[in-house]
């Protein structure tokens, strides 16, 4: 699912993740590749099956929730897009922004 090539690009954004005692921890590309196969298929994370290595689903989804908070998804994001453009698969002009929000209604 993570090619060799998107993952080169990916591991630098990442943070370093330091090994304590106890069991080993879970390889950062098996938990993307677990986020993303959860994302993809919709199923709950503890239904994540074991047998595809990625970790459990706890891990992945603890993983998710540190790169999030890392901010680690923009940086994807960023670069993604900025190469994207710079490749001129991007073109801009056409892109329209939108901050609009609004609130759902409660009840009454």
């Amino acid at each position: 699912m993570v090619s060799d090539d998107l993952w080169e690009r990916i591991e630098p954004l990442l943070p370093v993740r330091r090994q304590g005692l106890g069991r080993p921890s879970a390889k950062d590309r098996g938990c993307l590749q677990g986020i993303l196969f959860v994302l993809h298929t919709g199923i709950q994370w503890e239904w994540l099956p074991q047998e595809l290595g990625f970790g459990s689903g706890m891990t992945c989804w603890r993983r998710l929730r540190d790169w999030q908070e890392a901010g680690i998804w923009d940086r994807l994001q960023r670069m993604l897009l900025d190469e994207s453009y710079r490749a001129g698969g991007l073109d801009w002009s056409r892109t329209v922004i939108d901050d609009s929000r609004q609130r759902g209604r409660g009840r009454r």
